[in-house]
């Protein structure tokens, strides 16, 4: 009965930590007809080694799910006029 009472509070911490995460990410706000394509911050990832699994748009930035260059999983979030990524704060 604990490992249970253990394993339950270890998954609800850990989906508290991913939505906070969300929380301290913010790109700077551009009217929509600024935000460049998604697909072109796609195109520029894949080129530069990313494996873009999917893309998703906040209110402010592009968050992108992926694996890096040398093979790490993230999420990422990306200016979406400058593409620039945007760290967490």
């Amino acid at each position: 009965m604990k490992l249970q009472s253990v394993l339950a509070a270890l998954a609800l911490a850990g989906l508290a930590t991913a939505a906070s995460a969300h929380g301290d990410v913010s790109c700077p706000k551009y009217p929509k007809e600024e935000w460049r394509p998604h697909t072109e911050l796609q195109d520029k990832l894949t080129k530069e080694g990313w494996t873009v699994r999917r893309m998703e748009k906040t209110p402010t930035c592009y968050e992108v799910y992926a694996k890096t260059p040398d093979g790490k999983r993230v999420e990422a979030f990306f200016d979406p006029k400058t593409f620039e990524q945007v760290e967490a704060k």
